[in-house]
């Protein structure tokens, strides 16, 4: 049942993060996405620098980030080995200021030997010169080291077939009430058409 609801929860993330917005691409049909591929050949790559502060505030109703599986022996485990956590978090242009977006989707703790996540995130832009675009993110998080490296493996809108990392740092973090601010810093190319510079 949990396996069903997981498969919902990613399911509906994508979907929304689909229907959010196009950024800079004004035709998302399936023939203004092959007119952008057949005209790709001729696109430069842009290196582009973002910079903003994730927001997970478990203890802020409703909460940003709740479990929604584990196993058996994740209550015992001293790295939450198991847990399954789905995350709508804000984005915001410095801590706890300006909302440009949310990060949506899932943490699961992977390690038996270290504080560590397999993290799938989207990173929907609402405000500013991205909005409705998404980037995607799918790495390891080793949550207790000062810096995290995670690859950023495309996205949509302004961010289509983008590529990058981003690092991630904590910033502010309360235990006991579960929250946390992470300052993300991403470095990544996009395919800027003819046409498209901005």
């Amino acid at each position: 049942m949990m396996m069903r609801l997981v498969a919902l929860l990613l399911l509906a993330i994508t979907i929304s993060a689909a229907q959010l917005g196009h950024g800079l691409i004004d035709d998302q049909s399936p023939e203004g996405v092959q007119k952008w591929f057949e005209e790709f050949p001729d696109a430069k790559p842009k290196l582009t620098k973002l910079h903003f502060y994730l927001n997970d505030i478990a203890s802020k109703k409703p909460p940003m980030s709740a479990p929604v599986a584990q196993a058996e022996s994740t209550a015992t485990s001293p790295t939450n080995f198991g847990l399954v956590t789905v995350m709508d978090g804000a984005l915001t242009d410095k801590p706890s200021g300006k909302v440009i977006g949310r990060a949506q989707g899932l943490f699961t703790f992977s390690s038996q030997e270290e504080l560590s996540a397999l993290v799938t995130l989207n990173f929907v832009f609402t405000d500013g010169e991205f909005s409705g675009s998404t980037l995607s993110v799918l790495g390891r998080n080793p949550i207790m080291q000062a810096y995290r490296e995670l690859p950023v493996i495309g996205g949509s809108g302004a961010f289509r077939l983008a590529r990058g990392m981003a690092t991630a740092k904590t910033y502010y973090q309360n235990v006991t009430a579960g929250d946390d601010i992470v300052e993300v810093q991403m470095v990544l190319y996009r395919n800027v058409l003819p046409g498209q510079e901005d």
